[in-house]
């Protein structure tokens, strides 16, 4: 089979995005995402759990359109690990805007596949090439010239299809598990409210109110019903990429959808939280919440919460409630950050043992199937990523 060799400037150009204007930008959802390096998985593709929302006027001629092949310019993280590659902006009924630092690739010729580019450019080969040419201490910076200056091989262009398709394939996949586990939980936490929000919980008709609650449930304070242990970062020469010691948090940087995904570890144990725990973070964004699959050493950026009586599904449902929205906490009140006192002080209407204990039983269940879900995805995504380099080099025929 016949590859040829290409130069990236020699098929696309890169066109810069638009500096929106900081006072409009929201963590509100409006439906208006301003696309900024936080969107990009590091590996690729497109990630809508870190979205900032903008809410002033638009130019029309930067709003993205579904499809599009979009390329992050600036990467704040220590180890520059998604300078460079590439996403495609989602089909929804959500908006996107193009952002400054983020690069909008458009084709110069129809010689190699569009798709194919698209995955090429997640490459780990590519990735580093890019990230070693960057400029900048703490955030690096790319360019279109040197993104331009990228040279690859490529099969014809009805096998780059191919190729584009098997792989496109397995985000398909992928994409249908990350859709089930957010039905999932919207799922509890329609059932967390109907019980206990709008107390419209079995037996509710039968059951008496007393001093304007159900009764045998009470009010209690966070710390009453739950462990909660606050981090304490240990000093950052104890820090390692090389999973020596046990994985390191300190705040909400790799938290995924549900699961926190482990980088940085530490071989100093300052404060821990075990596999299970509910991570809280208490610095802004204040209240976003995340669950360690395993030991962890955690940061003063996060809490650690454990229900004492074992009840975690029926507690996580119970703070996502509560916390329901960065930086805001139901009762209204905004904190750019929030105190161990301030945490464990927060009062929670608690129902009798019985019923908690049946909310918890049909949450866990629920539970356990986006755990599984979960693992599908990382198995889903473990075989993309070896075939993506593999069919890049041509070690696998097509």
């Amino acid at each position: 089979m016949k590859w040829t060799n290409y130069r990236l400037g020699d098929l696309i150009e890169i066109k810069h995005g638009y500096a929106f204007s900081g006072t409009y930008i929201t963590q509100e959802d409006n439906g208006i995402v301003l696309v900024t390096p936080g969107n990009f998985r590091i590996g690729g593709g497109f990630q809508e759990e870190k979205c900032k929302f903008f809410n002033g006027d638009v130019p029309e001629e930067y709003i993205l359109r579904p499809g599009d092949l979009i390329v992050t310019m600036t990467d704040l993280s220590k180890n520059t690990d998604t300078l460079g590659y590439s996403a495609l902006v989602p089909k929804s009924s959500r908006t996107y805007l193009h952002n400054q630092r983020i690069g909008l690739v458009k084709m110069k010729t129809d010689c190699v596949d569009y798709k194919f580019l698209y995955w090429l450019m997640r490459t780990h080969t590519y990735q580093r090439t890019i990230a070693n040419s960057a400029t900048g201490a703490t955030v690096k910076h790319t360019s279109p010239t040197k993104i331009y200056e990228y040279q690859f091989n490529a099969p014809e262009k009805n096998v780059q299809k191919k190729i584009a398709g098997i792989l496109s394939a397995y985000d398909d996949l992928i994409e249908n598990n990350q859709k089930q586990i957010k039905l999932l939980e919207e799922a509890a936490m329609r059932l967390y409210e109907e019980w206990f929000v709008n107390l419209r919980f079995p037996g509710h008709e039968n059951t008496k109110i007393v001093d304007g609650l159900p009764e045998g449930w009470s009010r209690k304070k966070l710390i009453d019903i739950a462990e909660i242990t606050m981090g304490q970062s240990p000093k950052s020469e104890y820090y390692n990429d090389r999973q020596q010691g046990l994985p390191f948090h300190q705040g909400v940087t790799n938290y995924g959808y549900r699961f926190v995904i482990d980088e940085t570890y530490s071989t100093s144990y300052t404060r821990i939280a075990e596999a299970g725990s509910i991570l809280f973070s208490v610095r802004a964004p204040v209240g976003r919440m995340n669950i360690t699959k395993n030991k962890i050493v955690i940061g003063r950026g996060l809490a650690a919460i454990n229900h004492r009586e074992g009840l975690q599904s029926f507690l996580f449902y119970m703070l996502k409630n509560r916390f329901y929205k960065d930086d805001l906490i139901g009762n209204g009140a905004i904190y750019a950050s929030i105190t161990k006192a301030a945490l464990h002080s927060q009062e929670f209407l608690i129902p009798c043992d019985n019923l908690a204990n049946e909310f918890n039983n049909v949450a866990k269940s629920i539970d356990q199937q986006i755990t599984n879900a979960d693992r599908q995805i990382i198995l889903l995504q473990q075989a993309r990523d070896k075939l993506l380099s593999k069919l890049m080099n041509g070690d696998i025929e097509v």
